[in-house]
């Protein structure tokens, strides 16, 4: 339910959820394989495909670039015509909204090209770092501004990438600049190897090489420290299923876990999955929770109470806010270690949870790389959303369990998953 404020109230639930969720496709695998679709050689046809405002402007993007997709939304399913690795358009104004994926993505893949390209993108996005990025595609070659008379993020003059040796740094390595190299690697002049210190969100790293061994290229990889990419090369073509998005099925599992009931999310695999977030599991079974899954789908039943922990998330840090917010309603206090780096997401990720937590009541100690939440009874409360999406879903759950919750700014969750409150109502 809505009000005139944009404020989306959430209906509490007295009893366990009972439910099976058709969780859509994951954003990441999603907009991977766009991407090296449109790259390869042939044609690629892929099912699955989420349907969102970050995978609509990755699409959308492609289309602008050249590149000849047919996508259909409602469907789930794309048809690629691959461009054989080649950018088709010489010139282009491409926009990448808010996706990070589509900014950072795109911008190497582009850089590889040979011609003049701007990037354009919403505010929040542009306050988001690219500089280890732009720094490493600089070192190749290209030629990148912020043009000071143009309102735009990025304006990219290339003749292609020189391969060679590439150093990714900076004091934080997103796992998204190394995924963006390494999926446009094939396209430079010569091999590249890459030496870069990835410190945090490995499992998009591995999600990046297996997507790419599955169109022909295999990455030479020692550690997370050395990365040898065969250049030049080109993708081939194929056919893929994208599986349902961990990150979003986190929230259907935790309204299991706070409230004691039991949800199913089929097609999700816990020992194949691509996605580092299945993860997310683990916690919830130290946390008391049972987890039955195969590989075709994921079972979580609630105990009677749930058990505090403490743990780093470091390397699955788009499930921190869930576990934050069904941490309150745990017998003992949790703690949840190395996660600073989600201070430049689509906000300041613990500030936006500290601020949250606070409005319902919730006694909580934050650092700059931590928080711990203690038991409480949280009281309802209008939750700033901070226009990101994953504070929305995740202050959703409580919801649940919380009476008088409402979420501000709500309509966010568009961004990676549109129908989150059609889903929600499942659970009632």
């Amino acid at each position: 339910m809505t009000d005139p404020q944009n404020i989306r109230w959430i209906q509490p639930t007295n009893v366990p959820v009972r439910a099976v969720v058709p969780v859509p496709g994951s954003k990441s695998i999603t907009n991977r394989l766009l991407l090296l679709a449109a790259l390869a050689r042939g044609t690629s046809r892929i099912s699955g495909i989420l349907h969102s405002d970050d995978t609509d402007a990755f699409a959308q993007a492609l289309a602008d670039l050249g590149f000849r997709l047919s996508l259909n939304g409602g469907g789930g399913k794309c048809i690629i015509q691959g461009s054989g690795g080649k950018i088709p358009a010489q010139t282009a104004h491409v926009w990448c909204g808010s996706a990070g994926t589509a900014a950072r993505f795109l911008a190497a893949a582009v850089a590889a090209g040979r011609g003049s390209y701007v990037l354009d993108a919403t505010p929040q996005m542009r306050r988001r770092p690219m500089t280890p990025l732009i720094d490493a595609l600089t070192s190749q070659g290209a030629s990148i501004r912020t043009p000071p008379d143009v309102d735009a993020l990025l304006a990219i003059e290339t003749q292609g990438l020189t391969g060679g040796l590439l150093t990714l740094g900076g004091t934080q390595v997103s796992s998204q600049y190394l995924s963006a190299l390494l999926m446009a690697a094939p396209m430079a002049k010569t091999p590249l190897e890459i030496r870069t210190a990835v410190p945090v969100s490995r499992p998009y790293v591995d999600m990046t090489c297996g997507l790419m061994a599955q169109f022909g290229v295999e990455v030479d990889q020692e550690g997370y420290e050395r990365f040898r990419i065969p250049a030049p090369t080109t993708y081939q073509s194929g056919d893929h299923v994208i599986e349902p998005d961990a990150s979003t099925a986190s929230y259907f599992f935790a309204a299991a876990a706070v409230t004691g009931g039991t949800v199913t999310v089929n097609h999700l695999s816990r020992c194949r999955s691509l996605q580092g977030d299945v993860r997310f599991l683990d916690i919830l079974e130290r946390m008391g929770c049972n987890v039955a899954s195969d590989d075709q789908s994921v079972t979580v039943t609630g105990p009677p109470s749930l058990n505090g922990i403490t743990v780093d998330m470091s390397q699955i840090s788009d499930t921190v806010m869930t576990l934050a917010c069904i941490a309150p309603y745990a017998h003992s206090p949790t703690t949840i270690e190395n996660i600073g780096h989600i201070r430049v997401k689509e906000s300041d990720r613990i500030n936006a949870l500290a601020n949250g937590l606070s409005r319902m009541g919730v006694g909580f100690d934050e650092t700059p790389d931590s928080l711990t939440i203690q038991p409480s009874t949280p009281k309802g409360a209008v939750i700033d959303s901070f226009e990101d999406h994953r504070i929305a879903m995740a202050f959703a759950i409580t919801g649940l369990v919380t009476p008088g919750v409402g979420i501000q700014g709500a309509d966010c969750v568009d961004k990676t998953c549109p129908n989150f409150f059609d889903l929600l109502q499942l659970l009632y």
